[in-house]
């Protein structure tokens, strides 16, 4: 009977045992879960005593590669209109007095071919083209020294005060001029108008041959 009732309760506490064990099974798994959710939660704070390692930012490249380079704006994307460099002034063009041949002998003409009269009304080294006359008989004028191409002495070229900034080339005594009547180099259709113009030769003196005419 003793041995009977010795069984029974070894029986009752194994299976009390056993009940324990799979209570405490789900608490353990709760506690451990509990736990891991506090570090997890400590971890990703942004700091404070006790905070674990930030996580990475976005912004920060992965371990191994190289951080890309900003883009630079451009150096001028904010600087004001106002503030761009000037263009340079454009440099004034050399005017140039030399000689070119033509149906009247050796003439003088400009750097570009153009032929140049002189003007019986002017005295040596002053021009009397008033306004109306200079509108058909344009004069040589520079801002600058004129200079001797081919042909030209240079010993006989100077300049005379024309207006404000601006001189016109004299050649020997004559002033020289223009006539819009030219049209391309080489003509020479001012030649002996109103008796008065005529183009001039290289030694300074005016050729007054009269041009041929073409029929």
């Amino acid at each position: 009977m003793r041995g009977t009732r010795t069984a029974a309760t070894t029986a009752t506490t194994a299976t009390t045992a056993r009940t324990r064990s799979l209570l405490a099974a789900p608490l353990i798994a709760l506690a451990l879960l509990t736990v891991t959710s506090c570090e997890d939660s400590g971890g990703s704070g942004s700091g404070g005593y006790g905070a674990g390692p930030a996580s990475p930012s976005a912004e920060q490249p992965a371990a191994g590669q190289p951080k890309q380079p900003e883009a630079e704006a451009p150096a001028d994307a904010d600087a004001p209109a106002g503030d761009a460099a000037p263009e340079p002034a454009a440099t004034p063009a050399t005017v140039t007095v030399a000689t070119a041949e033509s149906e009247l002998g050796t003439i003088l003409v400009d750097g570009k071919g153009r032929t140049l009269y002189g003007f019986t009304k002017d005295k040596p080294g002053q021009a009397n083209c008033d306004a109306d006359c200079i509108a058909v008989w344009p004069a040589l004028t520079s801002v600058n020294d004129v200079k001797a191409g081919p042909g030209a002495q240079a010993g006989l070229l100077k300049e005379a005060k024309f207006g404000a900034g601006a001189e016109q080339a004299v050649y020997g005594d004559w002033p020289l001029y223009y006539y819009v009547g030219d049209v391309v180099p080489g003509d020479v259709n001012g030649q002996g108008l109103d008796g008065e113009w005529f183009v001039i030769a290289a030694d300074g003196k005016l050729i007054k041959k009269e041009a041929e005419t073409v029929v």
